[in-house]
């Protein structure tokens, strides 16, 4: 593991740094921001969304766009260690950055794997340009962890196909101009066959979005419901009933998205609140800080031997399997220890809450986290059997016409 940059990634550093402080918005988004999940209020989601469009336009037009896309999109055709010493310094600057995390990070490296020529033309550019926002319809009422379960139909009729079904904690739906959608479309095959993947724009009549009120206050999810939605045969990404490849792609850059988002809390923000709640001098306190400290330079080293490999051209190890559920849990333990910090004043909100209301939130979002993008124990599952080398589950539906798979 290398813990020093090499001096071509520490000029890349001061190049990121350069630009940056060069280009910073005139309002990169107060720290709220950095947690939208949590934005409860319409107009502040509305203002947010239009500050990551502007930002990710202003990066767009410097050169900056994507870091790892090929510069035949738009990007610079760099490595993943690259792209984390840029996303580095730009947290540290520009708060105001979330609403392209399923397009550019999710579904545009899809696309780069699996689409067309002609896909990859009209999506990809509009996409890093922040004209046009993605979100992801896969989860649904019966089919959140076990995807393959997913029911939503779509019929082929001439040039298009019908889609019917429901999706559901579908992020940022009710602001996204085009999704990631997949469906059932040959249910004579094994359930992790007939499955096709499609592109579909949000604007197509027949898609009702409807929020999800979370514990939080805010509606950042939904469920979406398509009646009769006719998509075109040529939005199909990856072929006819062979969606699950690309849907690989997909959840492996979600995982490591929701793995890389360990610096949403800072240690010495968690000492400064034990400070201001007189509870820097209690001993359990005082031994989950030190828990919570150990955890996040877990974390760190974690992402240094990624990164390591990512720099000497290899790919990585079981390390990048484990950080989704490391940071998960991470997550829960610390929302805890600040629930405890926080005393009788936890059950506080809003204005009336220390700090706005943002431990509150930390509390509460750990389940965003915890189960977007596959769950704990379904991230157990996945690291013994392909880290660890277990047996796999055993599955009486393997194998079996989805048809028949009772309901």
């Amino acid at each position: 593991m290398d813990f020093d940059e090499t001096p071509q990634e520490a000029a890349f550093r001061a190049e990121c740094i350069e630009w940056l402080d060069a280009n910073l918005p005139a309002d990169g988004g107060g720290p709220r921001d950095q947690t939208a999940i949590t934005i409860s209020d319409p107009d502040v989601e509305r203002a947010y969304v239009n500050r990551c469009k502007a930002w990710q336009r202003t990066k767009y037009d410097g050169g900056w766009g994507s870091i790892t896309w090929p510069t035949e999109y738009g990007g610079k055709g760099l490595g993943g260690i690259q792209e984390g010493i840029f996303k580095e310094e730009e947290a540290k600057r520009v708060a105001a950055t979330g609403v392209f995390a399923v397009g550019i990070g999710m579904a545009g490296p899809t696309i780069i794997a699996h689409g067309t020529d002609a896909q990859k033309e009209r999506f990809l550019p509009a996409m890093l340009k922040g004209e046009e926002v993605w979100c992801q319809l896969f989860s649904e009422p019966v089919a959140g962890s076990d995807l393959g379960g997913l029911r939503t139909t779509a019929v082929r009729d001439g040039d298009e196909w019908v889609v019917n079904g429901q999706k559901v904690w579908t992020s940022g739906a009710q602001y996204s101009d085009w999704g990631i959608l997949l469906t059932r479309t040959d249910p004579d095959q094994p359930k992790h066959r007939g499955i096709t993947y499609f592109l579909v724009d949000m604007n197509t009549p027949g898609i009702e979005v409807r929020p999800l009120v979370q514990i939080t206050g805010a509606a950042h999810f939904n469920e979406v419901f398509l009646s009769d939605v006719r998509i075109p045969h040529e939005n199909i990404l990856g072929g006819v009933n062979t969606g699950w490849g690309p849907i690989m792609t997909t959840l492996s850059n979600e995982r490591a998205l929701i793995g890389g988002s360990n610096a949403r809390t800072r240690f010495n923000e968690l000492v400064k609140l034990a400070q201001q709640t007189g509870t820097d001098r209690d001993l359990i306190i005082r031994q989950e800080l030190a828990k919570t400290y150990t955890r996040m330079e877990i974390l760190k080293y974690q992402g240094y031997r990624v990164r390591t490999a990512a720099s000497r051209g290899e790919l990585p190890g079981p390390e990048s399997s484990t950080m989704k559920l490391a940071i998960s849990l991470h997550f829960g333990e610390m929302g805890d220890l600040v629930m405890a910090m926080s005393g009788a004043a936890g059950m506080l909100h809003g204005d009336s809450a220390r700090d706005e209301g943002r431990w509150q939130y930390e509390f509460l979002g750990q389940w965003a986290s915890r189960i977007g993008g596959g769950t704990d124990n379904i991230q157990r599952n996945t690291i013994g059997d392909k880290v660890l080398g277990l047996p796999p589950d055993i599955r009486v539906d393997k194998g079996v016409p989805f048809r028949d798979i009772p309901s």
